[in-house]
């Protein structure tokens, strides 16, 4: 009897199992099933919100099938972080138009262009099950972005309005208002970048390392001689962005499951994902993403070998021709999407630099003009782009409604004679036995210009404009860097010149913000204390001293004054005009086409589309939860 009942027992089982999977294989996620049957996950449409977003497949993308492991390559291990990126899920996100829409957010009221409404999903959860609620809202603003331990320089600088923070208000579990007395038209813009700003952190995670939450009567004598580092712990675990902490929760459509330091970082699948495709399955289509990190120079070489099942990072356009000789090979096909930066190879005079002969010198517009001047675009563009590029300023592209000739070639055309004209009415007409001008300092006019190090294309380019700056009697030195070593250098004043791309966001309308054209953040590396001084309040870092850069920064705040499209589309010719004008950035070419390499078994990755950071991020305005594979 003891055999038969469990014979029976056995049996009710499967049959229950059978019931399981014949009611809900179709919708529920093969990945999950078997932890689903275990009870160790609840079932998909429990995990789900209560209203989902539903995501319809785009151009040249159909509803797909789950399963797969999607393989690419990254630089470095800090790389990980586009897994945040090209997961792009955010409050609010560009679609494939760059029409802003509510995505994490079910909806988004504005009022009078200053009072945010925000409303949250129903049933909405994080990647470990735990309800995501206004809550998250207030801990950050609360207790991360108004403790001073935490946050020395209080909120960011992108909520200050007219010095004014805003008032944050959380009526309700799903309500969350942030309001100001006057507009803010950046908040749904800087909610919806590459890198954006995160105004929500998973409180119920976090809260065992704040100091206000934790007991000190409960803690052992080791614990509490930790707690006194109870700062540094906190934001070490924190950042949402960089995509460190396995076990941060995260509400993107895959959550890195490896600690650094690492050289393979896998993200699996969220169970808790909030979108779904228009038959009602769970995104994203892929199990897990696979991110190697291997030396830049490698990448086009085990992208050609079949390593790869999508790869843009660590491709360029010299690479195409290769890459295109070895698709039947490796199976994979190369598109070439455009890029949509003001410049993709941009010049960045330090007008902060600390050395007083260096600032004095890139602080004359007449240098930055003629170095600009002496710069050979076309034979750049012929020997390095074969002739593909667009040669110019660092400015828009022919897709923004600004785009003029003028803008483009305005001090970019080469003319030698110009070039050494204006720096022999600067004064600097001694020149040594190797042609090379004096500086008012007796020392030889050779500039020093840092890279990060990261693209041979750099050196290329800058051997060139080497060859055609000794012809105004300038020599260049390039010296590269590891990228955090380079951005300290600037940051700090000790850099004369950098190399950088240009402005992310080559192809504005009115509405798009002009705050990257004026001096608002450190990271612009022509004036980078001017916009740490902005950022910090005023804290550190140097307040505008040039009238030209001060102008941009009153116009930038008009901007974000107005309320009317033609004046913004207006201040923004101003200050496109200044900038070309002014030359505080020496673009050089620019709208370089990007190749992408896709396997022959991914589908829903588009056959054109905008390789850009911001607004793009990178594949992330395409959907890569709609990407899958056929095998």
């Amino acid at each position: 009897m003891i055999g038969l009942r469990r014979i029976s027992q056995g049996l009710s089982f499967l049959a229950l199992v059978g019931v399981v999977l014949a009611r809900g294989a179709q919708a529920e996620v093969p990945y999950f099933q078997h932890a689903v049957l275990s009870g160790l996950l609840p079932p998909m449409e429990e995990r789900l919100p209560t209203n989902p977003l539903e995501v319809t497949p785009g151009k040249d993308q159909v509803i797909g099938n789950y399963g797969g492991k999607l393989r690419t390559l990254i630089g470095n291990p800090s790389d990980v972080k586009l897994m945040f990126v090209n997961g792009y899920a955010r409050l609010v996100g560009f679609t494939a138009d760059l029409e802003i829409k509510p995505d994490i957010l079910e909806s988004v009221e504005v009022s009078e262009g200053r009072i945010f409404t925000m409303k949250l999903r129903e049933g909405h959860k994080w990647s470990d099950g735990h309800p995501f609620t206004s809550e998250d809202f207030r801990y950050w603003w609360e207790d991360i972005a108004n403790n001073p331990k935490l946050s020395p320089a209080g909120p960011p600088a992108p909520l200050i309005i007219n010095g004014e923070l805003p008032t944050v208000e959380f009526p309700d579990a799903k309500t969350v208002v942030y309001s100001w007395s006057a507009p803010n038209p950046n908040f749904l813009t800087d909610l919806a970048g590459a890198a954006p700003l995160l105004i929500y952190r998973p409180a119920h995670y976090l809260r065992k390392h704040h100091v206000a939450y934790i007991d000190p009567a409960k803690l052992s004598p080791v614990q509490k001689i930790k707690l006194k580092a109870w700062a540094a712990n906190h934001n070490r675990l924190d950042n949402l962005y960089k995509f460190d902490n396995p076990n941060l929760p995260t509400l993107q459509p895959w959550r890195n499951s490896t600690p650094p330091p690492a050289t393979r970082f896998v993200g699996k699948r969220n169970p808790y994902f909030h979108r779904v495709d228009p038959e009602g399955r769970q995104l994203p289509y892929i199990d897990e993403l696979i991110f190697t990190v291997s030396e830049s120079k490698l990448i086009p070489a085990k992208a050609a070998s079949g390593d790869v099942d999508l790869q843009a990072r660590g491709l360029r356009l010299q690479d195409a021709t290769f890459l295109k000789e070895n698709e039947q090979r490796s199976q994979y096909k190369v598109l070439l999407w455009e890029t949509a930066r003001g410049s993709h190879f941009t010049l960045y005079p330090n007008l902060n630099s600390e050395d007083a002969t260096w600032r004095k010198l890139m602080r004359d517009v007449r240098f930055r003009r003629a170095l600009s001047l002496a710069v050979h675009r076309e034979e750049i563009n012929d020997i390095l782009f074969f002739g593909l590029a667009v040669e110019g300023n660092n400015a828009v592209q022919k897709q923004s409604p600004f785009y003029t000739e003028e803008l483009r070639t305005k001090w970019a055309t080469f003319d030698l004679d110009k070039a050494n004209a204006l720096l022999d009415e600067m004064g600097l007409t001694e020149r040594n036995n190797d042609g090379i001008r004096i500086m008012p300092n007796g020392k030889p006019l050779v500039i020093v210009i840092e890279t990060a190090g990261e693209e041979t294309e750099q050196s290329d380019i800058l051997e060139l404009i080497n060859e055609s700056w000794e012809q105004i009697g300038v020599e260049v030195f390039t010296k590269p860097s590891q990228r955090a070593v380079f951005r300290n250098r600037i940051f700090s004043g000790e850099t004369v010149m950098s190399v950088w791309s240009g402005f992310e966001d080559g192809i504005p309308n009115a509405q798009s913000s002009p705050a990257a054209r004026a001096p608002t953040s450190q990271t612009s590396y022509q004036w980078p204390k001017w916009g740490q001084y902005f950022e910090t309040k005023g804290k550190s870092g140097e307040p505008v001293d040039i009238p030209e850069a001060q102008h941009l920064f009153e116009l930038y705040e008009r901007w974000l004054a107005s309320t009317n499209d033609d004046e913004k589309a207006e201040i923004w010719r101003e200050m496109l005009n200044i900038h070309a004008d002014q030359q505080f950035t020496i673009g050089v070419v620019g709208a370089i086409l990007q190749p992408v390499v896709v396997s022959d078994n991914l589908r829903n990755v588009p056959r054109e589309g905008i390789y850009n950071w911001d607004p793009g991020a990178q594949f992330g305005i395409y959907h890569p939860d709609l990407f899958w594979f056929e095998n």
